[in-house]
């Protein structure tokens, strides 16, 4: 199993610079939070596979105040230097609704 235990990602996208997300991990229960971007504040909470593959809800209030949720689910690719890039199928609710894919690279 893969240990996200104080590991940090941002958005692969070269673009992304100043967002990040800080990911916490007891056991198969797994939290976080992230900033940047429209997101002023966020958080999530879910639980992570013995493959290492993740599903978590999402919660985060963006720059104009507005609230967001959804829910994800994250495949990991390990990668040669021991850093794991994460492949997101995502899908929000609400106002917002949406579904989508993002890509996420571990900071080392």
């Amino acid at each position: 199993m893969i240990n996200y235990d104080g590991r940090r990602f941002r958005p692969a996208e070269p673009e992304a610079e100043g967002r990040t997300a800080v990911y916490r991990q007891e056991g198969d229960l797994l939290w976080g939070t992230f900033s940047g971007g429209r997101a002023r504040h966020g958080t999530l909470a879910g639980v992570c596979a013995p493959d290492g593959t993740l599903d978590f809800a999402y919660s985060m209030v963006l720059e104009d105040g507005e609230i967001v949720c959804g829910r994800c689910h994250s495949e990991p690719e390990l990668r040669e230097d021991g850093g794991v890039d994460l492949r997101e199928e995502w899908e929000r609710y609400g106002g917002h609704a949406a579904v989508g894919v993002s890509y996420l690279r571990e900071i080392r």
